[in-house]
C-alpha cells in the first residue's frame, strides 16, 4: 500500500480513545526499579524527576497511531508495538524450564495429558555430563512426573519433533497462567532486548492493520507522520530536564527539539542524543578521548607523589572529619556521627587523648570485637549535639550553641560562623569548625593496575600529613590563575532554600568551597585536558556529583564506599566526609556503563525559556513541566554550572551559563499559572491545526484540575483525553511514605469559538462522563471476551475518565456564562472567588464515582452511603484481589473526598498499605463521618463478635449506633455478605463473624 501525505489529517489519535495504563504502570515501575541500570541515569544520576522511557515511548506511538473503528485491534497492535502483548513476554525473557511450564498449565487446567505426553520428552543419561554417547530421548509419561523430577540421570525437556511455533504457542500460555505484574518482575525490560529479536515478528500484523510496510521502528514512524502531518513527525519537549522524551522520540525515529531554562538539563539532554545515541565510530572517539585524559590526569598525579606511599601503595580514598573545641574542656574533638569504618571488616576509628596538645589522636583498628564495634557506632555527634567522654566523664553540648546560633529580627537564624572568602579553600585556625585526615584506605602496591585489588584501612601517619601540606600548598600557589582560567570555580553561592544550609551551617559563600584541596587539584587537573570536549564535560559532571565535602562515608555491610552528593534532593552537610583518590574517580567515569542506541535522525537543543518563542514548527508536543514540583533544579545545579559556565565547549557555547532563577517556572501560584499559559501558547502556536499536545502533570487534588482548565483555556488547547500512569514505587521524590503517579493529558488546539452555561454544561457533563465510562466498560468485557486474563481499565483509569471528560467539554468552549474563560484564565484570580470551573470538575468526579460501584454493593446501598464508606467498601475489594500499593488509596480517597483517610489505615506502607479491619478498630474511632456511619458500626460489631460477646448485647449496640436501625437492615445486612465474601481468605475470622452478624440481622424479631 502507498503511504499518501495527510491521510490520517482528521484521525483521532489513538491515545485520545484508549491507553493500557495499567500495563504502563507496571512497565514504568519495572524501569524505576532499575535505578542504576536506567538507559540516561549513568549520564548524572543527579536528575532525579526523570519519567521513565516506556512512558515517552507510549505518548509517542499513541500519538501517531490512530484510532480506528475497532479498538481491539487498535490495542493489539499497540502493544504488539510496545512489547507488551502475552508473546512478547516470552522474548523478554519469561521462559522456564519445562518442569515449571508442564506443572503451571496442569494447575491451570490449560494441558491434558495427551497434549503433554507430545509436547515434552525426556532426557535420560547415564551420567551427569552433557552429550554421553549414553544419552536416550524418550517419550514422556505425564504418570511419571513426580519420578522424573527426583531423578537426577531425567530431565524433562521440549520434545525436539515439535517446530519452534508450537513451542512459542505453550510458552505464551504459559505467560498467560501469571498476572501482569508478575510477568513484568521476571522478565527484562523492552529496551534491554535485541530489538530485531523482540520485534521482528511482529511487523506483518502490524502493517496488515495499519496498511503501512515498515520493518522497524523509524519506518514505521516515519510513515505514521506521514499519513498524519506530510512528513517525518517533529516532537517538541520545552521542559527537556535530563531528556528522557527527547531521546525516546529520536530512537523511535522522530525529529526532535529540546529545550530547557537550565544549562545542565540541556547538557544531559544533549548527552543522551550525542553520546548513548551515538554510532559506533563516533562512540570510539569519545572512549578515546576519555581514554588520553585519564591517561594524562594519573602521569600528572603520580608525579606529584601525592596519592603513593614509601611502599609503593596507593590510596583509594581519605577520609575526612570537622574538629571543634569544646567549650567545656577546651579540648580539641573530631566530630562523627560514628566511628565505624566498615562493617565488613570490623574496622574503627578510636579516640586516643593526648593530654599534651589537649586533643584526640585517631587510631585505626582492622578486626576488632562486635561489642568494640557498638561503641564505636555511637559516635561524638548525637541528635545535634557534640557528645564526648574524657577521664570517665561525658561532655554534651549542642552544635547549635558551638555555631553560635541567634535570631535575626526577620525570624530567620544566624550564627557566629566565619563567612568564607573568595581566596579560603579549607578552614582558617581560628575557625569554629576545623577539618582533618583520620583514615586512609590504601590499595596495595602488588595489586594496583588489576582487576580485583586488595585494600586496607590505616592511620594518618606524618608522611601522610606531609603529603596533605603539599597537596594544600599547590591549591594555594595555583587557585586564583585556576579560577580565571575557569578550571576551578569562583561563582558566589547565592541563597536559596536549598543553598541556605551550606552557608548556614558551614560558612561556606563561593561554589570551590564545597572541595577540598585534594578534590580541587584532582578536579582541576581532569578539567583542564576536557575543557573543549562536549562529551567529556557531560562526564565531568559526574565527577564532580561524587567527589566533593558533601560525599558521605558509606560504612555499610558490604559498602565500604563514598556516595555521591546528589543521592537524594539536598545539600547535606556532613560531620565527616570521603575524597576519592585517583583510582577511585574513574571509576566514576567510565562509558562502559553507558548504554548505546543509534540515532541517526535530526535533533536540536537549546538553553531556552519554554515561553520564549520557538524557532521550528512542531507537530507533537510531550512536555513534562514543574508543577508544584519541589526539586529546586535551580539551585541544584548551580553546583555543576560553577565549573563549566567559563568555558564551555563549542557544543555549548550559545547557551546561557546561569540557573536564571528569576526565570525558572516553579512552584504554583499566579506567577506560575500565567508561565505555564505563556509556554503552552507557544507550543500550540508552532503546531498545525491537527498537531497534539500531551502534557504530565502530578494528580493531587481538584485544584490542580482548575489550574490545568485555566492553563489549557489561556493556551488555546482543547483536553481530549486523560489517563494516569503510576510511574513512582519508591520514596525518591516524595517525603515520607507518599507515592505519586503521573497523569497524561492529552490536548489540541482549540478551533471553534463557542459558549455555553452553567446548566447546559453540568448536564453535558455528566453525559459524557457517563458515556466515555461505558465505552471504557464495554471495552474490558469486549477484549476479556477475546482472552485478555485481566481488565484494560481498572478503577482509576474510570476515575480519571471523570476529570477528563470534565476538561473536555469545559475546554472545548470559549465563554461560559458569558465569560470569556481564557481572558479569566490570564487574569490574577481573586482569593475567595468563586470557581465554577472546580465545581464542574468535582461534579464530574462524582458521577465517574458512581459508576465505580463494587462488586457485590447495589447500586441503591453504594448512593446511601457516605465517602468515607465507600472509600472502605471500594479499597476493600481491591485488598480482596491483593492491590496494595498506597497510591490506590491516596486517589480514592481524593475522589471520595475523605480528608484523613489515614484514620483508617492499618498500614500506610507505599507497597503494603491496607485498611483497618474490625480488630484493629477496637473500640475507638466514632467520631467524624466514618465513626458515626453504618459500615462503623457493622465493624464494631463484628469486633464483639470476634472476642465473643454476647450475641444479644452486640445486636443491641449496633442498633443503637444506627440511627433509623430498621429503615438501614437491609443496608446492614449488605455490607455483612460483603464483607463476609471480601476478607474470606484474608481475614476469615471477621468473615466468619460477618456471616454470623448478617444470620442475627435477618434471623432478628421485629415487634
Amino acid at each position: 500500500m502507498s503511504i499518501i501525505p495527510l491521510a490520517w489529517k482528521d484521525k483521532p489519535s489513538l491515545i485520545e480513545r484508549l491507553l493500557p495504563a495499567q500495563k504502563i504502570s507496571a512497565e514504568a515501575q519495572k524501569e524505576r526499579k532499575a535505578g542504576a541500570g536506567q538507559t540516561l541515569t549513568a549520564l548524572g544520576s543527579y536528575w532525579k524527576g526523570r519519567k521513565p522511557l516506556i512512558l515517552a515511548k507510549a505518548c509517542v506511538l499513541g500519538a501517531l497511531l490512530p484510532a480506528t473503528d475497532n479498538p481491539e485491534a487498535d490495542l493489539e497492535v499497540f502493544e504488539l508495538l510496545m512489547a507488551i502483548d502475552d508473546e512478547a513476554f516470552v522474548r523478554r525473557g519469561f521462559r522456564k524450564n519445562p518442569i515449571k511450564i508442564y506443572k503451571t498449565l496442569k494447575a491451570h487446567s490449560r494441558l491434558n495429558n495427551q497434549t503433554a505426553s507430545r509436547l515434552f520428552a525426556v532426557r535420560w543419561r547415564e551420567s551427569r555430563k552433557f552429550g554421553s554417547k549414553n544419552d536416550q530421548i524418550l517419550p514422556f509419561d505425564p504418570s511419571a512426573i513426580d519420578e522424573i523430577i527426583v531423578d537426577p540421570n531425567k530431565t524433562l525437556i521440549w520434545n525436539p519433533a515439535i517446530d519452534e511455533q508450537t513451542r512459542l504457542k505453550w510458552e505464551t500460555e504459559f505467560v498467560r497462567c501469571h498476572d501482569y505484574p508478575t510477568r513484568v518482575s521476571e522478565a527484562k525490560r523492552p529496551e534491554e532486548c535485541d530489538d530485531a529479536t523482540l520485534y521482528g515478528p511482529i511487523w506483518d500484523r502490524v502493517n496488515q492493520h495499519l496498511g503501512t510496510n515498515a520493518h522497524s521502528f523509524p519506518e514505521l514512524v516515519e510513515q505514521l507522520g506521514t499519513l498524519r502531518f506530510g512528513h517525518r513527525p517533529r516532537v517538541g519537549d520545552t521542559f527537556c530536564g535530563s531528556g528522557q522524551i527527547p531521546f525516546e522520540a529520536a530512537r523511535l525515529g522522530c525529529d526532535v527539539y529540546a529545550s530547557d531554562l537550565n544549562p545542565i538539563a540541556c547538557m544531559l539532554t544533549w548527552g543522551a542524543l550525542n553520546i548513548v545515541g551515538a554510532d559506533e565510530a563516533t562512540r570510539r572517539e569519545i572512549e578515546a578521548a576519555q581514554k588520553a585524559v585519564a591517561e594524562a590526569v594519573d602521569r600528572e598525579i603520580t608525579a606529584l607523589g601525592i596519592e603513593h606511599d614509601e611502599h609503593g601503595n596507593r590510596a583509594k580514598a581519605y577520609l575526612y572529619c570537622l574538629e571543634t573545641r569544646c567549650p567545656h574542656t577546651g579540648w580539641m574533638v573530631p566530630m562523627a556521627p560514628s566511628w565505624v569504618i566498615s562493617k565488613t571488616r570490623n574496622v574503627v576509628a578510636k579516640l586516643i587523648p593526648n593530654y599534651d596538645q589537649k586533643r584526640f589522636e585517631i587510631e585505626i583498628v582492622s578486626g576488632v570485637s562486635e561489642a568494640e564495634m557498638t561503641a564505636a557506632a555511637k559516635g561524638t555527634v548525637q541528635k545535634g549535639d557534640l557528645v564526648y567522654v574524657l577521664d570517665g566523664e561525658e561532655y554534651r553540648t549542642p552544635i547549635k550553641t558551638i555555631r553560635g546560633d541567634y535570631r535575626l529580627p526577620d525570624g530567620t537564624t544566624g550564627n557566629k560562623l566565619r563567612r568564607w572568602e573568595k581566596h579560603d579553600f579549607m578552614p582558617r585556625p581560628d575557625d569554629i569548625f576545623q577539618e582533618r585526615l583520620y583514615c586512609i584506605q590504601w590499595i596495595t602496591a602488588g595489586t594496583l593496575g588489576k582487576s580485583r585489588q586488595e585494600t586496607f584501612f590505616a592511620s594518618v601517619t606524618p608522611a601522610d600529613l606531609e603529603r596533605e601540606r603539599k597537596v594544600e600548598q599547590i591549591v594555594r600557589e595555583n587557585l586564583a590563575a585556576w579560577q580565571e582560567a575557569g578550571l576551578v570555580p569562583d561563582m558566589p553561592i547565592e541563597p536559596g532554600e536549598k543553598t541556605d544550609e551550606l552557608i548556614r551551617t558551614r560558612g561556606w559563600t563561593y561554589w570551590h568551597h564545597l572541595f577540598n584541596p585534594r578534590q580541587l587539584l584532582m578536579l582541576s587537573k581532569f578539567h583542564k585536558h576536557m575543557i573543549n570536549n562536549g562529551s567529556l564535560n557531560v562526564m565531568f559532571s559526574k565527577l564532580i556529583d561524587w567527589n566533593s565535602r558533601l560525599c558521605r562515608w558509606n560504612s555499610g555491610e558490604g559498602n565500604d564506599k563514598i556516595e555521591n552528593l546528589f543521592y537524594n534532593q539536598a545539600y547535606n552537610c556532613f560531620f565527616n566526609f570521603g575524597s576519592r583518590g585517583y583510582s577511585y574517580v574513574i571509576n566514576h567515569w567510565s562509558f562502559d556503563e553507558i548504554k548505546q542506541f543509534e540515532v541517526n535522525n535530526d535533533w536540536k537543543v537549546f538553553a531556552c525559556n519554554a515561553t520564549s518563542s520557538l524557532s521550528l514548527p512542531l507537530d507533537i508536543g510531550i512536555t513534562d513541566p514543574p508543577y508544584a514540583d519541589a526539586v529546586h533544579y535551580h539551585e541544584i545545579t548551580e553546583f555543576f554550572i560553577a565549573w563549566l559556565r567559563k568555558n564551555p565547549p563549542k557544543e555549548f557555547a550559545d547557551w546561557v551559563w546561569d540557573s536564571r532563577r528569576a526565570l525558572a517556572i516553579q512552584g504554583k501560584g499566579e506567577k506560575f499559572r500565567q508561565d505555564m499559559i505563556a509556554a503552552y501558547s507557544a507550543l500550540a502556536n508552532h503546531m498545525p491545526d491537527n498537531g497534539l499536545q500531551i502534557v504530565m502533570f502530578t494528580h493531587q487534588d481538584a485544584e490542580v484540575w482548575s489550574d490545568m482548565a485555566s492553563i489549557m483555556w489561556g493556551a488555546g488547547l482543547q483536553v481530549t483525553a486523560a489517563w494516569y500512569i503510576a510511574t513512582e514505587t519508591t520514596s525518591e521524590l516524595k517525603k515520607g511514605g507518599y507515592v505519586q503517579g503521573t497523569v497524561l493529558l492529552v490536548a489540541r488546539k482549540r478551533l471553534q469559538d463557542t459558549s455555553a452555561y452553567r446548566d447546559e454544561l453540568v448536564e453535558e457533563v455528566r453525559q459524557e462522563v457517563a458515556h466515555q465510562i461505558e465505552t471504557m466498560v464495554g471495552l474490558n468485557q469486549s477484549t476479556q471476551g477475546k482472552g485478555r486474563t485481566e481488565n484494560l481499565f481498572e478503577d482509576a483509569d474510570l476515575q480519571m475518565a471523570g476529570y477528563a471528560a470534565a476538561l473536555r467539554v469545559l475546554t472545548g468552549y470559549r465563554r461560559i456564562d458569558g465569560q470569556d474563560m481564557v481572558a479569566a484564565a490570564l487574569r490574577p484570580r481573586p482569593k475567595g472567588e468563586r470557581d465554577i470551573v472546580r465545581e464542574i470538575i468535582d461534579y464530574a468526579v462524582q458521577v465517574a464515582n458512581e459508576h465505580l460501584v463494587p462488586e457485590g454493593i447495589a447500586q441503591g446501598v453504594w448512593e446511601g452511603c457516605c465517602g468515607a464508606e465507600r472509600f472502605y467498601l471500594k479499597m476493600m475489594e481491591l485488598e480482596a484481589v491483593g492491590l496494595k500499593k498506597l497510591d490506590n488509596y491516596q486517589n480514592f480517597a481524593k475522589a471520595f473526598r475523605v480528608g484523613d483517610y489515614g484514620e483508617l489505615m492499618a498500614s500506610q506502607q507505599p507497597n503494603n498499605a491496607r485498611l483497618k479491619n474490625a480488630l484493629d478498630f477496637k473500640k475507638s474511632s466514632f467520631e467524624g463521618e466514618f465513626g458515626r456511619s453504618a459500615l462503623r458500626a457493622v465493624l464494631f460489631a463484628l469486633y464483639e463478635l470476634q472476642k465473643e460477646a454476647d450475641s444479644d448485647e452486640v445486636m443491641e449496640h449496633l442498633r443503637s449506633l444506627v440511627p433509623n436501625y430498621h429503615m438501614r437492615r437491609d443496608d446492614l445486612v449488605a455490607f455483612c455478605q460483603y464483607i463476609a465474601r471480601k476478607r474470606e481468605h484474608r481475614y476469615p475470622e471477621e468473615s466468619s463473624a460477618a456471616n454470623i452478624l448478617f444470620a442475627l440481622i435477618r434471623n432478628e424479631r421485629l415487634g
